[in-house]
C-alpha cells in the first residue's frame, strides 16, 4: 500500500498505519517511515526495557518497548524506543498511549537530529512527561532532560558516570547495564 497523501488526518493515518508491516510516525499531517535499527540500538533498547520492567514490578507503572504508539495531541504520533506510563487509561489501551512519564530514545546518526529536535520539542507538550532520556551507544553519551519545578526541561548529562539516575521512576542503574553487550568504542 502506498504512503498516504502528503497531508493526512490522524484518523486517516491510523487506518493506513494499522495495515502496514513497517512503522511510520505522524507529525502535522505528514508521515515519516521509521529506519531499521542496528544491533547496538536493539541491545541498548532491550537493556533499558528489561531494567525498567524489573524495577517497576509491583508498581502501578509499566514499561513498553518499540512498536507502541504515543500520541501527542492531534498532530503527532511517535514510536519511542522505550517508555514508561503510570496512567490508568494508558494501562488499558491496546494501541495508543497518551501519558508517558519517561521516554527513552536510543540515538543513531540518522535519527539524532530528529530525536533531539522536533521529537523532543513535541514530547515536551505532554504534561505527564517528567524525563526524556537520550542514549548514544556509539559515543556512550547519556543525557537526561528532566522537568524542573518551573515545568522546564533541564539537561542532566550523565555521560561518564558510573550509574544512570532516573528520578521519574526512582531507578539507579549501572552504566554497565545500560551498555551491556555493546563493545566500547
Amino acid at each position: 500500500m502506498a504512503v498516504p497523501a502528503q497531508k493526512t488526518t490522524l484518523v486517516e493515518y491510523l487506518a493506513w498505519e494499522n495495515a502496514q508491516d513497517a512503522r511510520h510516525e505522524f507529525w502535522r499531517g505528514e508521515v515519516f517511515a521509521m529506519v531499521g535499527a542496528r544491533r547496538v540500538h536493539g541491545l541498548v533498547s532491550g537493556n533499558m526495557f528489561a531494567a525498567l520492567k524489573l524495577h517497576l514490578k509491583g508498581s502501578p507503572c509499566r514499561a513498553f518497548i518499540e512498536g507502541m504508539k504515543v500520541q501527542v495531541a492531534d498532530d503527532a504520533l511517535f514510536y519511542p524506543d522505550v517508555f514508561v506510563t503510570c496512567d490508568a487509561q494508558d494501562l488499558q489501551t491496546e494501541m495508543i498511549f497518551r501519558h508517558p512519564k519517561l521516554v527513552v530514545e536510543v540515538l543513531s546518526d540518522s535519527t539524532q537530529a530528529y530525536d533531539r529536535g522536533l521529537k523532543f520539542a513535541t514530547y515536551r507538550r505532554l504534561d505527564s512527561l517528567q524525563e526524556y532520556l537520550l542514549i548514544d551507544p556509539d559515543n556512550r553519551s547519556v543525557e537526561v532532560f528532566r522537568r524542573n519545578e518551573r515545568g522546564n526541561f533541564e539537561l542532566v548529562d550523565q555521560s561518564g558516570h558510573a550509574e544512570l539516575v532516573l528520578d521519574s521512576v526512582g531507578l539507579r542503574l549501572a552504566m554497565a547495564e545500560v551498555f551491556d553487550g555493546v563493545e566500547a568504542g
